[in-house]
């Protein structure tokens, strides 16, 4: 099984305001790319985000952790997409930030 592809978000919202802003902020991710994005899944249990995406043909699983001052993301891509890691790990980078400076 291919490594999985951590990313790092810092913000300095808080636990639980992190938590309010990226509460639903995939389903926003598929009304912004829906003719990339198939479905998307999220489930939450406290500070944890378990998820699943379906795009391009391939079903990608994570989860985040929100933490006190970072949010961590880590996910598990298929092989074939593995090759465009640092591509996906900037893009994660550039929505997550964008999910937690919504007000």
């Amino acid at each position: 099984m291919a490594k999985p592809l951590v990313v790092s978000i810092p913000h300095n919202l808080g636990k639980a305001e992190a938590t309010r802003r990226l509460h639903g902020g995939l389903s926003r991710l598929k009304t912004q790319f829906g003719d990339k994005i198939a479905s998307i899944e999220e489930s939450w249990a406290g500070d944890r985000m378990a998820f699943h995406v379906a795009a391009m043909g391939q079903t990608i699983a994570g989860h985040l952790d929100v933490m006190d001052d970072q949010v961590r993301v880590e996910v598990q891509l298929p092989w074939i997409l593995s090759i465009i890691a640092e591509k996906a790990k900037g893009f994660i980078q550039k929505q997550g930030t964008l999910m937690l400076e919504k007000k």
